[in-house]
């Protein structure tokens, strides 16, 4: 982002030279509700990039506001996607920390006449707030006397009254032709308890009164939010200056970016999880950024994604397929090759010996020093079943077919010459026979094989698990969710990889050759499991 321009810099830059502020600082503000996605992503790097390149800082804040949906789960989780994705917090502070001040902030508007206590139900409300073109019709308690207020704010915070019985709400603007500017609830009643002050607290503060009095009590320079929080702007800066902090916030706004054919709603990603649809938060499926991370999407590429794509005062949507494209160029380099066979066929090599193998030693990655593999050789190996025709289909055909000759990767040429079929015709073994003169490496190149394919020796192949991901939603675009919810966006396939692949760690990253790059998952007794991170096709143009 240091050499990039964009609109929220140059207002950076400009409060720099005018003296407006000596210091940058921004914040990311979660609520702690779910896990976060790839749109948070965005909101993470453009806050941390943009101190950065200004010398400034960043603060990590949780809006812990609504306790009814809050979890410390969802704290760990956030914590552990900021972190990973490459960035250390300032400060980790939470909403909750200021409520002790926000409620006395709230006093003082009473005191000013500027807030009151409705005894209206949140159905009577919403039906006098009116609309675009109708003004709303002031409360019967708007008039209530600032002692009467005062008392009735205190016994709400002790518990006196039920959920739902009493809120406090700002007087500004009943006509106003901003919604959010027409008497807004600041503070509602509520029993749940809180993840992290427990019982203490009876009443809570809504978002829009305390987003801008946390700001200020940390200082932040810039608060950079969502494009739809933009009519929440006049509340925002009414709040501050109202309740009378001694600094003083600019909220600015900027457009989301969004994947087309991706849902990135928490409350859908929610009930998918809750009602056991995927595995978790976490699920490949899912734009999660854990889910991303358990795909084998690498924090680089996410980073160059979002920086890539820009900064825009208007909501944009770009190909799925450009985000991948990102991902496979930074796995180019970064994943090692190995070899897996997904659609294993027995291939018998009958004139090999049958009690030897042998090894050639192989690097893991043809550019960089990520060291070697040893692959092994034998009498008994597994190809994939598209990669063997009995019958040669045309010239363009370069595999393994009946009476002709493919190489197998870093070792010798085979030729097949006869199948063993079951008894409804299927093919489950072929039999070939290789040439001891055509090993790799040899200085061998008399004639050409009709292909080079990779293979797994049989009897040290290690079972593995493949796991293929479709989109999460399909159909009519006009049905709900649940409804659009791809039940067959898992396809599961059962194969085998290189014996060198016995000690794979989670998150190791290999571009299995011919087939795909594929991130190592949490493994089974005796099973590997692998995710398809991307294919392997050419980058997005």
């Amino acid at each position: 982002m240091k050499d990039q321009s964009n609109f929220i810099k140059t207002i950076m830059e400009e409060d720099l030279k005018s003296g407006k502020h000596d210091t940058i600082i921004t914040r990311f503000p979660p609520e702690p509700n779910g896990f976060l996605h790839i749109g948070h992503a965005r909101a993470i790097i453009i806050n941390f990039e943009l101190a950065k390149v200004f010398g400034g800082y960043t603060n990590l804040r949780f809006d812990d506001t609504n306790p009814e949906t809050e979890d410390e789960m969802y704290v760990k989780a956030i914590k552990r996607d900021v972190e990973w994705l490459g960035y250390t917090p300032h400060g980790i502070y939470f909403a909750s920390n200021y409520f002790d001040e926000m409620f006395e902030r709230a006093v003082l508007l009473i005191k000013k006449g500027l807030a009151y206590v409705d005894d209206q139900t949140a159905e009577e409300i919403q039906k006098t707030r009116g609309d675009i073109l109708t003004p709303g019709i002031e409360s019967p308690y708007r008039n209530r006397s600032v002692e009467e207020n005062l008392k009735l704010f205190y016994e709400m915070r002790d518990g006196k009254y039920k959920e739902g019985e009493k809120v406090l709400r700002a007087k500004i603007d009943m006509a106003s032709p901003n919604m959010n500017m027409r008497d807004p609830v600041l503070y509602r009643i509520s029993f749940a308890v809180h993840h992290n002050t427990k019982d203490k607290y009876k009443i809570y503060p809504m978002y829009d009164f305390a987003h801008p009095i946390e700001d200020a009590i940390e200082g932040i320079t810039h608060s950079l939010c969502s494009l739809e929080f933009e009519d929440h702007r006049p509340l925002y800066d009414w709040v501050v200056r109202e309740t009378e902090m001694p600094k003083v916030p600019r909220q600015i706004e900027f457009g989301r970016l969004g994947l087309k054919n991706t849902v990135m709603s928490k409350r859908f990603l929610k009930q998918l999880v809750t009602e056991n649809l995927v595995d978790g938060w976490d699920d490949p499926r899912l734009p999660t950024i854990g889910g991303l991370r358990r795909k084998g999407y690498t924090k680089e590429a996410i980073r160059s994604f979002i920086l890539a794509t820009g900064l825009s005062k208007v909501n944009s949507e770009v190909e799925v397929d450009m985000l991948e494209a990102f991902v496979r160029d930074d796995l180019q380099a970064k994943a090692k090759r190995a070899f897996a066979v997904i659609n294993p066929l027995k291939v018998t090599i009958t004139n090999y010996p049958e009690d030897k193998i042998e090894y050639v030693d192989v690097p893991y990655h043809p550019d960089f020093d990520y060291g070697s593999r040893k692959i092994a050789f034998g009498r008994n190996i597994y190809i994939e079943k598209e990669d063997f025709s009995e019958v040669k289909p045309d010239n363009k055909y370069k595999r393994l077919s009946l009476g002709n000759e493919v190489r197998l990767f870093h070792t010798y040429f085979i030729k097949a010459y006869d199948v063993i079929k079951d008894e409804n015709g299927e093919i489950i073994e072929v039999l070939a026979t290789y040439d001891p003169e055509t090993k790799s490496g040899s200085g061998f190149n008399s004639r050409k094989p009709d292909g080079t394919i990779h293979f797994v020796e049989a009897s040290q192949a290690i079972k593995a698990q493949f796991n293929f991901y479709g989109p999460l939603l399909v159909g009519d675009d006009s049905k709900d969710l649940i409804e659009r919810f791809n039940r067959d966006s898992l396809h599961i396939k059962y194969g085998f990889v290189e014996n060198a692949l016995k000690d794979v760690q989670l998150y190791d990253k290999f571009q299995f050759v011919r087939n795909g790059y594929f991130n190592t998952d949490h493994s089974k007794e005796d099973l590997l499991v692998f995710n398809e991170t991307v294919a392997l096709k050419s980058s997005y143009k």
